[in-house]
């Protein structure tokens, strides 16, 4: 069944309510002549007289006032639900990161981001885990991997690059001139990143596995590199901070590119979608030189 249009239930809702046209009118900002309009309109197409006249009032009828009820309820479910929409979109955007990026990557930008997007209401969640954004309350995963994930928006912001790092006084001490120099160089074990990959691409035969430390995380095993306690094989996002800051050096020039990539994920459905896409947007910009041609 076809619905009347809605200009002509506003105006009967508040032409009921004020039992009076000119009153509605004034409401709605039209002309009394616009509300009687709509109201002769909505007779016409429902075949039922809605008000009737009792001096300088509309009062009206039983099957009017009936309607007028239902509609100021649809108006008001309307409201809340309008409501409810906006308050989703208007709240803190949260932003979901893993340790190793948020720390080396993410916050040294942290001032930049706000002054530059604009966007002051943010919450920044560092977890090892994977961050479901339909029902976690994220809206945004800066998510390594290799993507794309179901159900999920996503642009790629970084490739993987990977090269050796140590502290300026382990590389005083074992200096390194050519790869093969690793070799016998105490070398710090990531549990997802082999050096194996390394010295592979290097056309290198790795070593035999050896006692040494291992980190299942980045942030800790580039402390240790930090310390001189070995070198470690860095992935490029995690380690620029120490990098610039010459906690860490590169003792070889050159590095390797992997599948794998630091992602920016969204859900297309999210009510905050424009602010989404303005963060995506500046994220993208920051990282032009860290993807590929």
């Amino acid at each position: 069944m076809r619905l009347p249009p809605f200009s002509s239930l506003v105006a009967l809702e508040a032409a009921a309510r004020h039992r009076s046209y000119s009153r509605a009118a004034d409401e709605l900002f039209v002309t009394h002549g616009a509300v009687s309009q709509q109201v002769r309109k909505l007779e016409d197409e429902l075949g039922v007289q809605l008000f009737a006249r009792r001096g300088n009032q509309m009062d009206p009828t039983p099957t009017g006032a009936a309607l007028a009820e239902q509609v100021r309820q649809a108006i008001d479910t309307l409201r809340r639900g309008v409501e409810i929409a906006r308050r989703a979109a208007s709240g803190p955007i949260v932003i979901s990161a893993g340790p190793a990026f948020a720390t080396s990557w993410l916050s040294p930008r942290l001032a930049r981001l706000a002054a530059e997007t604009g966007e002051l209401d943010l919450t920044i969640r560092v977890e090892d885990r994977v961050s479901d954004l339909a029902t976690d309350g994220v809206d945004v995963a800066l998510r390594y991997g290799v993507g794309p994930w179901a159900g999920m928006e996503s642009v790629r912001l970084m490739d993987e690059r990977i090269f050796p790092v140590c502290s300026p006084a382990l590389l005083a001490s074992h200096p390194v001139e050519r790869p093969e120099d690793l070799l016998d160089a105490p070398l710090l074990r990531h549990t997802d990143l082999p050096w194996a990959v390394w010295f592979r691409a290097m056309g290198i035969e790795p070593p035999e596995p050896r006692p040494a430390l291992g980190f299942d995380g980045s942030s800790m095993m580039l402390d240790a590199a930090a310390q001189g306690l070995g070198f470690a094989l860095a992935r490029g996002g995690y380690a620029q901070r120490d990098l610039d800051e010459g906690r860490l050096v590169r003792p070889l020039p050159g590095s390797i590119d992997v599948e794998t990539g630091h992602n920016f994920v969204w859900r297309a459905e999210n009510p905050k979608l424009p602010r989404l896409l303005k963060l995506r947007d500046w994220f993208l910009e920051q990282t032009k030189d860290d993807r590929k041609a």
